[in-house]
């Protein structure tokens, strides 16, 4: 009996995390349905609530946002924007600051979180998993005697958290291994191991 019962928690478990997660993002983005007028919200026009219609809308605001500012007249709408922004001292400082982390992440010519390494932490016996950031700042690298690359080395299983460093170069271990894989190897505590690969670099099934 405690091995089917195991079993089954092996089965619902995941499923029942998956759905909670998903739920709380579908209703997150839910909330982007206050923004429309009370006489066109679905809720009053249908007579029900239906889950899901506000991540649709916000999805469709994000994929028009994105279409609109990839011509000419979006782009000059959104240097006006940060223009006006860049006036306001307090939100200026936020705004470039999350706007200059957003971009290294997610634009793909960004170098930040594009390379997993091996780093000696917590101790000189101990390796862990970390990302590389980038650079050192110029005043930063002045101070150090060799060359060094910023790290994260994420928390387990919560992988938003963790520590930043600046490392020797010459002490981290590039692993051939892709974000992705990384971050399930971090979440599962090493029982998800990333697929192996063959010298060409394409992943093999374990």
């Amino acid at each position: 009996m405690k091995k089917y019962f195991i079993t089954g928690l092996l089965i619902w478990v995941p499923l029942a995390i998956t759905a909670w997660v998903l739920s709380l993002i579908v209703r997150s983005m839910d909330q982007s349905l206050l923004l429309l007028p009370q006489a066109i919200h679905p809720e009053h026009l249908l007579g029900m609530y239906i889950p899901g219609l506000g991540a649709l809308l916000t999805l469709l605001v994000v994929f028009l946002t994105g279409l609109v500012t990839t011509n000419i007249v979006g782009q000059k709408l959104v240097r006006f924007w940060e223009g006006a922004l860049a006036r306001i001292p307090v939100v200026k400082s936020i705004y470039y600051s999350v706007k200059q982390v957003s971009d290294t992440l997610f634009s793909g010519s960004g170098v930040a979180f594009r390379k997993v390494l091996l780093v000696r932490y917590p101790h000189p016996e101990a390796w862990s998993v970390a990302f590389q950031t980038g650079h050192p700042a110029r005043d930063v690298a002045d101070m150090l005697p060799d060359e060094h690359v910023g790290v994260f080395i994420p928390t387990t299983p919560s992988p938003v958290n963790g520590f930043f460093f600046f490392v020797k170069r010459k002490d981290v271990i590039e692993l051939d291994m892709n974000v992705d894989e990384a971050l399930k190897y971090i979440v599962s505590m090493g029982v998800v191991a990333p697929p192996m690969r063959n010298p060409a670099g394409r992943a093999q099934n374990q």
